[in-house]
């Protein structure tokens, strides 16, 4: 699938070595790197990795880079897109550092997520919005599904920011580098994980609304674990049951909060 490359290089060393900080690369490290553009980051990484894999999608970038970095043992060059390469392949445990194009940052986010058995910790740089949608707590505008499906499995913390001046071309926005350090599982008691997501996906899609009413939608689809919906009584007793105010709004529910809704609901199966 043809895709916008979106690339704002970024070019200072300083900010570079400081994002390579950040992500506490060790010698035994294999680290995955989404985007490597000029290979300037490629570079700071393989001077202190066991291994980088690079993948980059811009066919003529992967030849530059391929030239560039001949003859270096522990660097792999791939051409391909981070939302398709097959991350099972990669022996053992791996970090990842990226500059994510900021049209594709949720769905990389994601996919990463799908290999958390695998990937130790992810060291980013974001948008800066989405970065605070991702660090968000309960309570504001930015708290939403991203915020939860992130704060689920990792514990993403933001380590500064970067201006857009600091990029070629700049883009209109300023960016930021958050942290994220990965669990297998779940960092929170979660009776059905495919459940879970889909209570919290329901209920921020009519954010402004109660959680009572934008959970009724439930009682109209079709859950995965068996063909019939959820009925309006067995929704409103979960919502009772997990000692929530059914006139709350979603985005003031914690993880927890959802975690014993979604608990309450699994045992109508």
């Amino acid at each position: 699938m043809k895709r916008p490359l979106g690339q704002h290089f970024l070019f200072d060393p300083r900010i570079l070595k400081k994002i390579v900080d950040c992500a506490g690369i060790m010698p035994a490290d294999t680290v995955v790197e989404i985007g490597p553009g000029k290979g300037i980051m490629t570079r700071i990484l393989a001077e202190r990795a066991k291994k980088v894999i690079a993948l980059e999608l811009d066919r003529k970038l992967t030849a530059e880079l391929k030239v560039v970095f001949t003859g270096e043992s522990n660097v792999e060059i791939i051409e391909a897109d981070a939302m398709e390469f097959p991350y099972e392949t990669i022996n053992g445990t791996f970090k990842v550092v990226a500059n994510i194009p900021y049209y594709a940052t949720t769905p990389i986010l994601f996919r990463l997520l799908e290999f958390k058995e695998k990937i130790t910790s992810m060291t980013l740089l974001l948008q800066k919005e989405v970065a605070r949608r991702i660090i968000a707590p309960p309570g504001g505008k930015d708290y939403g599904v991203l915020s939860i499906t992130t704060q689920l499995y990792t514990k993403p913390k933001l380590k500064f920011l970067v201006s857009h001046g600091s990029f070629t071309p700049p883009p209109k926005v300023d960016s930021a580098v958050v942290h994220f350090e990965v669990s297998p599982t779940p960092l929170y008691k979660i009776e059905d994980e495919t459940l879970f997501l889909k209570v919290v996906r329901t209920a921020f899609s009519h954010r402004r609304k109660t959680i009572m009413n934008s959970l009724k939608s439930l009682a109209e689809m079709e859950v995965n674990l068996q063909p019939s919906a959820f009925s309006l009584s067995q929704i409103k007793e979960a919502v009772h049951e997990a000692n929530i105010d059914p006139k709350s709004r979603p985005e003031v529910l914690s993880i927890k909060d959802f975690a014993r809704l979604s608990g309450e609901l699994i045992k109508w199966f």
